[in-house]
């Protein structure tokens, strides 16, 4: 989590310098420190899977039913968006603090920015709170385990978008919970992936 946070700051920081040769090499460097991260980040997971795997997660060929079940959690994301969106508009919420940091460093570097909220803030949350997180702390493929990983899974997404234990934790945790269904549904990554991607997407749109 540490050097995720620590690669994902680096990009801040790039987006700090005003001078045009200076912004270019930092972003460089954030760049390819953000991949060097994910390289590891991915190797990491991909390496606990061959010592312990009990519940079988790989690749999963992908299906109409699959899509179509992915679709309707999808859906009900979209039902959260929605009510949360609402409240906030509404002023019955305070916009999330991560909503308003994410808002003030796209006006730095807005392809970037959006291209790493959308895309690889996705993957890098995955890999973290699903698939390292989950498979380390819940490796026994039962019903108690499972309810408790995704349980588990949701309140530390909540707590790494949201600090305070407040209403906005709750919208915050209960999307890392469906991602987290998603994940021991499909028994596949590459769905809470794609889930969180659009999930992303929306919320930049």
């Amino acid at each position: 989590m540490f050097i995720y946070l620590f690669a994902s700051g680096s990009l801040d920081i790039a987006g700090s310098y005003t001078a045009l040769v200076q912004l270019r090499k930092v972003l460089g460097i954030s760049l390819l420190l953000i991949a060097v991260v994910l390289g590891f980040i991915g190797w990491r997971y991909g390496k606990q899977l061959t010592i312990t795997n009990p519940r079988h997660f790989g690749r999963s060929k992908a299906t109409f039913s699959r899509i179509s079940q992915l679709i309707i959690i999808f859906a009900v994301i979209l039902i959260v968006q929605s009510v949360w969106g609402w409240l906030v508009v509404h002023h019955i919420l305070d916009l999330p603090t991560n909503q308003k940091v994410i808002n003030e460093t796209v006006t730095h570097l807005p392809l970037w920015n959006n291209l790493f909220a959308i895309f690889l803030a996705p993957i890098f949350e995955e890999l973290i709170c699903r698939g390292i997180f989950m498979n380390y702390f819940f490796n026994k493929d039962n019903r108690l385990n499972n309810i408790l990983a995704i349980l588990a899974s949701g309140m530390v997404f909540g707590f790494l978008h949201d600090m305070s234990f407040d209403v906005n934790w709750l919208l915050y945790s209960a999307l890392g919970c469906l991602l987290a269904y998603t994940y021991i549904h499909f028994r596949d990554i590459r769905y809470s992936i794609a889930l969180h991607v659009m999930n992303n997407l929306l919320s930049i749109l």
